[in-house]
């Protein structure tokens, strides 16, 4: 039986990011929607997206939220050939 490939998330229609915030931590692969990414604003939606999660995460955690540093895309996994 073959062994089965993962697909990349940016197949689906999402991207990944690796996020570091003010008080040094980091956050790796958060999921964005493709769609709302692009054009003249780049990947700021993404960031603004990403701190409305961050914000209910820490509410539902109960604890106060973190400020987003730096927001860069995860690098893209190539899937290993099957032999």
């Amino acid at each position: 039986m073959a062994k089965r490939i993962k697909s990349r998330p940016q197949e689906r229609g999402s991207v990944l990011f690796d996020i570091v915030f003010t008080d040094g931590s980091r956050a790796s692969n958060r999921r964005v929607p493709a769609e709302i990414l692009g054009g003249l604003d780049g990947d700021e939606p993404a960031r603004q997206l990403i701190a409305e999660q961050e914000e209910e995460i820490a509410r539902k955690a109960g604890r106060s939220g973190r400020a987003i540093e730096s927001l860069t895309r995860s690098p893209i996994v190539k899937p290993k050939p099957v032999a």
